[in-house]
């Protein structure tokens, strides 16, 4: 179940923790370093920066690039309106050079911080758009890690400098997508009634994961008897397969058990929009 503490103050700690990650990993980058693809159709490490740097400032109230973006009409990874905010964002800050960016993301992150630690505790549970339906604030500042930490890992995995795989942040990425676990093993990968599932994590972040299938598929404490599946793999394989960064192909996964669900169970753990 999840274990990542939700409290203002940890959160707005989380966040703080990625961006100073983001903010170390950058230095001493090349040119070349910087337009590096990564696993993002279209994005660059500087985009990802970029994106990071388009959604605090939007939520700090400030206005996107007035320039359309240029790709908006043709780029295969724009699908709906938040995918054609964001690429507002990096395409409007692509004229910035790294240092001018990273300038840009440490002001705007700073600014984002200042205001967060000054929100009443009570608005934390007030209802609030998120990217995944109305919830709360609390709830949309979860979802802010997990972007954020998702997008730092598309960076290492990019430039191959792994790191800041564990922690609280981390902890919370895992937590968002372990949200997703019944959709993903009920009707993704079509779990029958009465299964049970085990998704074991094997480092850097360790978890055991149960999913039963009665009358819709859930995460539960404990299962009621011996799993019928067990699917092991390091928790970066497993938010990388879940981002849809990876191919399931290219991941390296145990499966004991019923063979054929755990593989429909690995091949469709993407969830992310």
């Amino acid at each position: 179940m999840t274990v990542a503490e939700n409290t203002a103050s940890a959160l707005i700690e989380q966040l703080a923790e990625t961006w100073r990650s983001i903010d170390t990993l950058s230095e001493g980058l090349s040119n070349e370093q910087w337009s590096t693809p990564t696993a993002c159709p279209g994005w660059t490490v500087a985009d990802q920066v970029a994106h990071v740097v388009g959604t605090e400032s939007m939520l700090a109230g400030e206005s996107a690039p007035t320039r359309k973006p240029e790709s908006e009409d043709t780029a295969p990874h724009v699908r709906n309106d938040i995918g054609r905010a964001n690429e507002q964002w990096v395409t409007g800050l692509q004229r910035f050079s790294p240092e001018d960016l990273m300038r840009e993301f440490r002001r705007v992150t700073s600014k984002r911080l200042e205001t967060l630690r000054d929100v009443p505790d009570a608005k934390w549970d007030e209802p609030s758009w998120t990217p995944v339906g109305q919830d709360t604030y609390r709830r949309f500042m979860q979802i802010r890690v997990f972007d954020s930490w998702v997008h730092e890992q598309d960076m290492r995995a990019a430039l191959g400098k792994a790191g800041h795989a564990d922690g609280p942040a981390a902890e919370q990425a895992i937590d968002e997508i372990e949200r997703a676990l019944g959709y993903i093993v009920g009707k993704r990968a079509g779990a029958p009634e009465g299964s049970r599932v085990t998704i074991e994590l094997t480092g850097p972040i360790h978890r055991s994961i149960h999913v039963s299938v009665d009358g819709r598929a859930a995460v539960v404490p404990t299962l009621s008897g011996p799993a019928d599946v067990v699917v092991r793999l390091s928790s970066t394989s497993f938010a990388a397969l879940a981002c849809g960064r990876v191919d399931r192909a290219d991941v390296a996964v145990a499966i004991d058990g019923d063979q054929q669900l755990g593989e429909r169970i690995a091949s469709n753990l993407a969830f992310t929009i």
